[in-house]
């Protein structure tokens, strides 16, 4: 990854590649499309969203209760709780979990949340080998890249550079970019880690806390097979992942993958409630800022999000800036206003990189109002100082200018000039619209004028 730290100059470096951001754009909206004929296929599909966003509100408001009844009941079942106030703490509990039972190799299927806790890296420098088993996971894991995408981690890649990834890594003939044969080979070579890791992790989709139990989505199974071969299950968990009661995890699987991918259900939900016997399995229960977004009435129902990935499928920016542009775990809309919460200054850049269209809060299938959020978010991030001077800078001269009609008839007279006798001093690489777009024709008159002449 570059040093570079800003979607703006990230995205640049991702637009050289034209042929490829048109294809990255294409492609994510097609599963926007299946997602829009999924959901038109359920007659209740709002009732649905409505209903799952007061489930969520329900949690964030007793949030204490439920952590309570999940530890309890999750005790009972005979797992072993941990708490994690950060990042650290979380990586130092897995490793510690580790180091106990002599563990050095260990199979991970896919989990944002130590994505967000950087865990790979953090165990690999402790002498523990970390195999991704997320077929898409694990691509990125041997390019040596994080994940550009929530639910398609290597959504960026072609199947022919996959193809040399594989032939790098896992021995295929140079130039095979058959997915066939690149699945198979996959297949192949994850099996020897599911029948030799001792340990497994996996990330969380939904906790219940009447039950006790934690269940996992996926579409490979992947999951299950680390889980049930392994000697110890840990599971990672961002404390939001609560729900109250068993019977609403009807209501988000049916809204989860057809907002992700547009298909009716998850191939695998799989339901974790006890050890099997001689198995151990603890769940690490993160914190890592969510408490303190908890406590930002603007910005909580953030914390509704299930990790659909829909929002960034619709975006008209992340589809055509791609996932690395954001510099963060979770890409995206929701990522844009999920992550100054962990570090406004370093991520002081992503709530800008929007429209502000609405179309993810459109698709959303818990309601967060994301694009409102990410509007609130630039207000914070100006009044604390963490806007770019030049962005700063242009907003003064802006209200400057939008504040005097007499100033603001001068500059748009003096613009039209410049941009019909001068087009060259607004035409060039030093006006960021113009990099990716013509600048527009200057018009005869503004309309002010226009409406003074032709008004009645």
């Amino acid at each position: 990854m570059s040093e570079i730290k800003d979607h703006a100059a990230l995205s640049e470096v991702f637009n050289k590649d034209e042929d490829r951001v048109n294809w990255h754009d294409e492609t994510l909206w097609f599963i926007r499309e299946k997602r829009d004929r999924a959901s038109h296929g359920i007659a209740d599909w709002e009732l649905l969203r409505e209903t799952a966003s007061l489930i969520k509100h329900n949690v964030l408001s007793n949030m204490h209760k439920y952590l309570v009844q999940f530890e309890a009941n999750a005790q009972a079942n005979g797992i072993t709780v941990h708490w994690a106030a950060n990042a650290a703490e979380h990586n130092e509990i897995v490793l510690s979990l580790l180091k106990e039972k002599e563990v050095t190799r260990m199979v991970k299927s896919k989990s944002m949340l130590t994505e967000e806790c950087h865990l790979n890296d953090y165990l690999q420098k402790h002498g523990v080998e970390v195999i991704d088993s997320d077929l898409g996971e694990r691509i990125v894991q041997l390019a040596n890249e994080p994940p550009s995408h929530i639910v398609l981690p290597c959504i960026h890649k072609k199947k022919e550079e996959i193809g040399d990834i594989f032939h790098k890594h896992l021995g295929t003939p140079a130039g095979m970019s058959d997915p066939q044969v690149l699945t198979e080979t996959a297949r192949i070579h994850l099996r020897e880690t599911f029948l030799t890791r001792k340990a497994a992790l996996t990330g969380v989709n939904f906790a219940i806390a009447e039950t006790g139990e934690f269940v996992v989505c996926t579409n490979e199974g992947n999951a299950d097979m680390g889980a049930h071969l392994a000697d110890i299950h840990i599971a990672s968990m961002g404390f939001e992942k609560l729900i109250p009661k068993r019977e609403n995890l009807g209501v988000f699987l049916r809204l989860l993958t057809r907002s992700a991918t547009g298909q009716p259900i998850t191939t695998y939900s799989s339901h974790f409630k006890k050890p099997r016997p001689g198995q151990e399995m603890h769940i690490v229960i993160v914190d890592n800022g969510r408490s303190v977004q908890l406590g930002r009435e603007d910005f909580r129902n953030s914390l509704k999000c299930i990790r659909c990935g829909a929002c960034m499928n619709t975006c008209p920016v992340y589809r055509r800036s791609g996932g690395h542009s954001y510099h963060t775990a979770v890409a995206g809309p929701i990522g844009s206003i999920l992550a100054p919460n962990l570090d406004m200054e370093k991520y002081s850049d992503l709530p800008f990189a929007s429209t502000l269209c609405g179309s993810c809060s459109n698709v959303c299938p818990v309601k967060i109002d994301i694009h409102d959020q990410l509007y609130k978010w630039r207000q914070v991030i100006v009044k604390n100082g963490y806007s770019s001077k030049q962005k700063s800078l242009g907003m003064k001269a802006m209200t400057f200018t939008l504040s005097s009609s007499f100033v603001f008839k001068t500059a748009g007279k003096a613009g039209r000039l410049v941009m019909k006798y001068a087009p060259f001093a607004v035409s060039n690489k030093l006006n960021p619209w113009y990099k990716q777009r013509d600048m527009p024709e200057p018009p005869a008159e503004s309309f002010g004028e226009w409406y003074k002449k032709n008004r009645k």
